[in-house]
């Protein structure tokens, strides 16, 4: 009762409640607050403070800043959203705090276009030499064909595609990269497809920023290949996933292009079949037979593993549907 008591006397104060209103709608900064509401930084820091304090905000570091959004776990979620979901939609003063963070929303996209219009001939050059991203993505979504997805981690999130691609499918979703210009386009283009439940992160891949056994689906999707360390990346994957979940490891089978490595600052030249499968079965993964798809010249493998074990050690029955053929 004391928490309970706690949360509702953090929210019965008319600034906190604004900023409830506004984290409903996406992941907010104190700077974005600030502009919104009006008020003081020192002020508005306070209120958050409170808030959190209270369970009702999350709040996350991304270098110096800090963002924050609505609990989304834990018996104070629903209260929380329902607190918001309790403001009438015609009061003036929310009209006003949404008309101001539209604003910042369309600054935001505007900024994320510029980096993505700047950068894009570079991922093009990229793109033309595999299978078409449309056809990898199908055979991604066939593996997920009639399954569940809780809790689903992107690692090297980039522009966000694969949050864009799940998000809608799955409880909660959370994107990790340690670009930030990549996390602001992945934000922006977030915000635009209305992906409440998805949210991005500051965070290095190889020291995942979750416990162990959270995950029910990891994806590194065209990431390994920049990684000093590989195996490390598969293993960490492998630490956060919960019995029963899954892997999909997207990345270029083993080629000799070169240039790759020289103009793109690709690290490793693909892989083989045979080394993915070694490093998910390092890390206590079992693995389902990998998916070539051609192209010309890359070709383009995604290579799915779960998490075998359950508490005491017992095989779990997990199997991959794909609906595709592996060679």
């Amino acid at each position: 009762m004391d928490v309970l008591l706690t949360a509702l006397k953090a929210a019965a104060e008319p600034t906190r409640l604004r900023i409830l209103a506004l984290c409903a709608h996406g992941e907010l900064s104190v700077t974005d607050l600030t502009q919104i509401l009006g008020q003081s930084q020192p002020r508005v820091s306070r209120h958050l403070r409170l808030l959190c304090d209270a369970g009702l905000l999350d709040r996350f570091r991304e270098g110096p800043f800090a963002f924050f959004r609505l609990t989304g776990r834990g018996p104070l979620a629903l209260l929380t959203r329902n607190l918001v979901d309790g403001i009438p939609a015609e009061d003036p003063v929310l009209g006003v705090d949404l008309e101001r963070l539209e604003a910042i929303k369309r600054a935001r996209t505007e900024a994320a276009a510029d980096y993505f219009r700047e950068n894009a001939p570079r991922w093009h050059l990229v793109r033309a030499l595999h299978a078409p991203e449309r056809e990898v993505e199908g055979v991604l979504l066939r593996l997920l064909a009639d399954r569940t997805v809780s809790d689903f981690l992107d690692i090297g999130t980039g522009t966000g595609r694969m949050l864009e691609l799940f998000g809608p499918l799955v409880d909660r979703a959370v994107g990790v990269d340690l670009s930030r210009e990549m996390l602001a386009v992945a934000r922006a283009r977030l915000e635009q497809a209305g992906l409440r439940n998805c949210q991005v992160r500051h965070a290095d891949m190889y020291q995942l920023p979750m416990p162990a056994a959270v995950i029910d689906l990891a994806v590194v999707h065209q990431v390994l290949h920049y990684a000093e360390d590989p195996a490390e990346v598969v293993a960490e994957a492998a630490r956060v996933l919960r019995p029963g979940g899954r892997l999909l490891v997207v990345d270029f089978a083993r080629h000799t292009l070169e240039s790759l490595r020289t103009d793109h600052a690709h690290r490793r030249l693909g892989f083989t079949d045979d080394e993915v499968a070694f490093w998910c079965r390092r890390a206590g993964l079992a693995c389902a037979p990998p998916i070539h798809l051609p192209g010309d010249p890359l070709t383009v493998a995604v290579w799915p593993a779960f998490q075998r074990q359950a508490a005491g050690g017992i095989a779990l029955p997990t199997v991959f549907s794909s609906g595709a053929s592996s060679p």
